[in-house]
């Protein structure tokens, strides 16, 4: 039997507890019944709003000495407010509908996919996550993976709260990079689910804030003379050496912007954590436009919808756009041995496999192994998207009369372009004067020399518009176009390949979907006419800057992860001939890159020559997706084609928020427009005021 002194020291242990708060509904309750606003509260308490809110959510809860200030105020205001009269506690608790349990059951016994080891197992379900886990998400939302209840990705501040998705604060009680790497994987609840049922999940994401970053012992810049995404801290560094003394690992890039800590995977359990630091500027400010100034959470929020709509980042918008292709078409799948019956990996079917692949010697760059070792000399795919100005001379007197120059802007030109393309699987093979097929994708020598085209309009067959001399390599695309316009094509080489595929479909309707939301949340929907279209765009970006940052980074990650497909090598030290890191990657394929661009730039031609049928209107400039017309007025709706009912005329350029339709890009004077062709310049770059920049990712 307990003695009195024993149950004195219950007792007073009970006592020294912290103080225990009322449920959060009951705190937002009393506040309410108070007439006391979350903004008042948060200044009497000295803390954010957000905070607040997170208290009366139950996302989080306050720390000493803040927590015994609000316990005694809501002691206070308990006294005034009593609670209405509770519930009997024998009240029966509602059963889950049969909806819901059936919904819950038929996940419990769903068949599980066979994990294999080599092809990125599932990790474990979690530990508990942090002590002061929020409460569950309302039932409205979709149901999040049991295994990672607080989602992609957090925040870091520097007085330990770590900021995640739908307003979750947890307390992340780490002081060092290695404990935070054990924090994370064991109590944070963090990651996100695969995207295809033969992938990998996701790895949990911590961003560091400046103040983070040095709470943990890191400098708060990398300083040196090297570009900033390449640089690292030295091996020598304490937190590098902490690292590699607790048996963890950093990749082969080190600790730079974008870190990996990892160990190797042991059973079904993956243990790696990505850490991105944003005074190291992880977070490119023409991706992420303002997304480094703002408040720990509102970053959260950007990239926690970043992660959600598209994929939890690993590192540039690039590199993002290129682990997406992977992700929603994964190289290998869980097979069974027919001899053994185990289950090994295998390749998946559509993908690219696990081994990189040599291009076709036309297909490549003048540095490649592929050209270097073959003396090749015959010439390259010049296949990259336009840059063309229409020559001064070939101006006439009406066009010069006409008040304004508009510019229109295609909507994620090469997004669009992506959808439905066929791509080439397996490795090229050669043939010599092959018949031409525009099913076959591959790379094509012949002489387009002989199309015509008017010389108002920019050639389809090069980027400057200018007319092909002779024979030049082409992707099928290319090819196929002039077959299009009547002309017969006679190849004279051919690189092609025979397993082909639509491997950029899932991309294109995973991006298409976020791009589209994503301008829905902005105030610009499908339903718009163009005039309401015209006006929602033109003040899109003030309405949430947040979103902004999303819309702009879902674009960038279309630009970035086409051009990854043709990485060039980086660094001073590089030597011609030498293979570089990316070759070794089974996404480095710059025919698909190829394929991509030269489908953009047809398409583009396309509406060129359509719309000088139906309007004589010719385009005075062409960069890339941006195209820039005389214009009697200062919108696009004074020159675009209409029919009499009021409606777009098909196979010109529309207006609208989808990949593939047009926006305004900007309005300048026609004096203005010639003015700078006259002197060399292409309007496209400057209509909208500013530099425009072809962002291919290399």
């Amino acid at each position: 039997m307990a003695s009195e002194e024993e149950l004195f020291a219950s007792v007073d242990a009970l006592l020294n507890e912290e103080p225990h708060l009322p449920p959060p509904a009951e705190r937002a309750r009393l506040r309410e019944a108070a007439g006391i606003t979350q903004a008042r509260l948060a200044t009497a308490l000295k803390t954010t709003t957000q905070s607040v809110k997170n208290w009366e959510n139950g996302r989080s809860e306050p720390k000493s000495p803040r927590l015994d200030a609000y316990q005694r105020l809501l002691n206070g205001w308990a006294a005034k407010y009593p609670a209405p009269r509770a519930v009997s506690a024998a009240a029966p608790v509602p059963a889950a509908s049969s909806e819901t349990a059936a919904s819950e059951a038929k996940t419990a016994d769903a068949p599980q996919a066979p994990t294999v080891p080599a092809t990125g197992p599932a990790p474990a379900t979690p530990p508990a996550a942090a002590s002061r886990r929020p409460a569950a998400k309302k039932a409205a939302q979709p149901a999040a993976d049991p295994r990672f209840p607080h989602g992609p990705l957090a925040v870091l501040g520097g007085d330990g709260s770590a900021y995640g998705v739908d307003g979750i604060v947890l307390d992340c009680p780490a002081t060092s990079v290695v404990e935070l790497v054990e924090w994370t994987l064991r109590e944070s609840g963090l990651g996100a689910p695969r995207l295809h049922r033969n992938g990998k999940d996701s790895d949990p994401l911590i961003v560091l804030t400046a103040a983070a970053a040095v709470k943990l012992g890191l400098p708060e810049r990398l300083e040196g003379h090297e570009q900033r995404r390449s640089l690292r801290l030295a091996e020598d560094h304490p937190v590098v050496k902490q690292v590699v003394k607790t048996k963890w690992r950093l990749t082969q890039r080190g600790f730079g912007p974008w870190a990996r800590i990892y160990r190797k995977v042991q059973g079904r359990e993956r243990q790696c954590v990505q850490l991105a630091i944003l005074s190291w500027d992880a977070l490119d400010a023409r991706s992420w436009p303002g997304v480094t100034e703002m408040e720990p959470s509102d970053v959260a929020r950007v990239l926690g919808i970043y992660a959600q709509r598209v994929i939890t980042p690993r590192g540039s918008t690039a590199v993002s756009g290129l682990e997406l292709m992977t992700a929603l078409r994964p190289p290998t799948r869980a097979v069974q041995d027919p001899q053994t019956g185990n289950w090994v990996p295998g390749h998946n079917p559509g993908s690219l496999g696990t081994e990189p692949m040599d291009p076709a010697p036309p297909e490549a760059t003048a540095e490649h192994p592929v050209v270097v070792n073959s003396g090749w000399s015959g010439g390259f795919l010049n296949e990259e998207a336009y840059q063309w100005v229409r020559p001064v001379d070939l101006l006439t007197d009406d066009e010069c009369v006409l008040p304004f120059a508009v510019g229109l802007d295609l909507n994620t030109a090469f997004l669009a372009a992506a959808a439905r393309l066929v791509v080439g699987l397996s490795e090229p093979d050669h043939f010599h004067a092959p018949a031409f097929n525009p099913k076959i994708p591959g790379s094509w020598l012949v002489d387009l020399s002989h199309v015509e085209v008017d010389p108002r309009l920019p050639s389809p067959f090069t980027p400057d518009g200018t007319r092909p001399t002779g024979p030049a390599w082409y992707q099928t695309h290319t090819v196929a176009y002039a077959q299009e316009l009547g002309y017969n094509v006679q190849p004279l080489e051919g690189y092609l390949r025979r397993e082909t595929g639509a491997y950029l479909d899932p991309w294109h309707d995973r991006l298409k979907t976020a791009y589209v939301d994503t301008l829905a949340d902005l105030g610009v929907t499908r339903d718009l006419d163009d005039r309401a279209f015209l006006a929602a765009m033109e003040q899109h970006k003030d309405v949430d800057p947040a979103m902004a940052a999303v819309l702009a980074a879902i674009k960038a990650t279309v630009k970035g992860g086409i051009g990854k497909l043709r990485e060039r090598p980086q660094g001073k030290h590089y030597k011609e001939g030498e293979r570089w890191p990316a070759l070794q990657r089974p996404t480095w394929r710059p025919d698909i890159r190829a394929a991509v661009i030269s489908k953009a730039r047809v398409n583009m031609h396309r509406k060129l020559t359509n719309m000088a049928k139906m309007t004589g209107l010719y385009p005075l400039a062409v960069l890339s997706d941006c195209v820039v017309y005389p214009s009697p007025g200062e919108s696009p709706l004074d020159f675009l084609p209409y029919a009499a009912s009021g409606k777009p005329q098909p196979g010109g350029f529309r207006l609208g928020p989808t990949p593939g339709l047009a926006k305004l890009e900007g309005v300048q004077s026609m004096l203005w427009a010639v003015d700078l062709m006259e002197q060399g310049y292409n309007p496209a770059r400057h209509i909208k005021g500013g530099d425009a920049v072809l962002d291919e990712g290399e």
